[in-house]
């Protein structure tokens, strides 16, 4: 009859893997069959001899001074790196052996686990770099142009920012690229595979802002999905949420936000669960906080919880030594998306360019280059092929039609709400203010002068 210990033995011996087995301090006690051919040594006569001396750089009697199991490393065997395991065991807390397992039976079969291997981590770098394709941003760092001093103090500041969890408040006239920095900051920092949250606070009705911002339970409300939804803030799980137009949060809903930013928790409207949720918030405006906080429009403890690293972008009529490299660089987007040969600037455009105040900034700047870019065939833009009000910014020309002061002052007025809604990036409401007129004497003059 087959003893208990016999079994045992027979299982080590034809096993898979390689085992070699010491006493507390070192020596030999078993080696199986398959370890003593991969060795191409005889593994009855390792019996009673150190483990250094059957392999040079084993480890077996370090486990056991140690007490510490070694899983999964790698070692040196026969020219190839193996993966091995040492197990100290113990009785009645003291280590009396040290079980070594060599995971595979011959090289061959690791260099094939070592290809299978290579393929899955070239794998997942392409899955990665896809994953931050598809989830993360458009912008990085590179996409901000501009040498100026203003701009690379800036990007500094930015790029020092992306490295904590801190939160941000970028400010800025429309158009200066608020969203371009907040999304480069996100693309820098360690959460870039998990997802760019952006929350218009402008453009979400007040009425839905709260389901938006955090999300309903099923059946919250008439027409809600019975399945509920997740909000903004949820969805942003180890991301980060961008509150642009932060300015434009209705009042009632600023305490909430700010308990949010303050708990990292919340609950879903109709819902009675606590939702945790591990975000970065970066937000922006282009109107002044501190004056709306005197206007009783915007909380000041808010405005201190989201203003802990300020970022200011200069409208670009500051910073004019970076046009030409914004232009240049805007003109060839435009060549690469239209498989065409790019187009470039002649030095009177340039200094036409850095002449003229441009009131909606960068975003004025593409515009206008790519309503030329879309209707020329030359590949040079010369000042002639600008729009009349660039060509002499600084100059007012009279004829005898314009000497009318009915028709004159139609004329400006109409400039000046173009200039305004330009400015506040097509927000009525903010072009209301910079104007200085009321909301609904605004939508009057839109209609009056076509203006959509």
């Amino acid at each position: 009859m087959t003893t208990q210990l016999e079994i045992y033995e027979l299982i080590l011996a034809n096993i898979y893997n390689g085992v070699l087995i010491t006493d507390a301090a070192g020596y030999v006690t078993y080696m199986n069959k398959p370890y003593g051919e991969f060795l191409g040594i005889d593994p009855n006569a390792q019996i009673g001899r150190h483990c250094t001396d059957v392999l040079a750089y084993s480890r077996m009697h370090i486990v056991a001074q140690t007490g510490k199991a070694e899983i999964n490393e790698t070692q040196w065997i026969n020219d190839q790196n193996m993966v091995v395991q040492r197990i100290p065991i113990r009785k009645n807390d003291e280590i009396v052996a040290v079980y070594g397992q060599v995971m595979f039976k011959n090289a061959r079969e690791v260099g094939h686990l070592a290809a299978k291997l290579s393929l899955l981590e070239s794998k997942v770098e392409m899955y990665e770099q896809e994953l931050i394709n598809l989830r993360s941003t458009r912008y990085t760092f590179e996409s901000i142009i501009g040498s100026s001093p203003s701009i690379i103090d800036l990007k500094k500041t930015a790029q020092q920012a992306a490295e904590s969890d801190f939160p941000v408040l970028i400010s800025g006239e429309s158009g200066t690229g608020k969203e371009v920095f907040a999304q480069a900051m996100h693309h820098a920092s360690p959460r870039r595979m998990h997802p760019f949250v952006r929350i218009n606070c402008a453009a979400i009705p007040r009425d839905l802002l709260e389901s938006e911002l955090f999300g309903y339970a099923a059946g919250a409300f008439t027409g809600a999905s019975p399945k509920g939804k997740p909000g903004k803030f949820e969805l942003a799980n180890h991301g980060t949420v961008f509150l642009d137009e932060i300015g434009e949060l209705p009042l009632e809903m600023q305490p909430k936000l700010l308990q949010v930013l303050e708990e990292k928790e919340f609950e879903r409207i109709g819902g009675t669960k606590v939702i945790k949720s591990d975000f970065r918030v970066i937000a922006a405006s282009n109107q002044d906080l501190e004056q709306l906080i005197n206007e009783n429009r915007f909380r000041s403890d808010l405005y201190y919880r989201l203003n802990v690293i300020p970022i200011h972008i200069p409208p670009l009529r500051d910073r004019k030594s970076d046009i030409p490299a914004l232009a240049g660089n805007i003109l060839a987007q435009l060549a690469e998306e239209a498989a065409q040969n790019p187009v470039s600037l002649s030095e009177t455009t340039e200094e036409a360019l850095k002449t003229y105040r441009w009131p909606g900034n960068v975003r004025e700047l593409a515009n206008v280059l790519e309503r030329i870019y879309s209707s020329m065939k030359e590949e040079i833009i010369n000042v002639d092929h600008l729009p009349f009000n660039l060509k002499s910014p600084e100059k007012k020309h009279f004829d005898e039609d314009t000497l009318n002061l009915r028709a004159m002052l139609e004329k400006t007025e109409k400039e000046l709400i173009q200039r305004g809604m330009q400015q506040a990036g097509g927000n009525k409401m903010e072009a209301a203010r910079k104007l200085g007129i009321h909301r609904t004497h605004l939508y009057k003059k839109l209609r009056k002068h076509g203006i959509v």
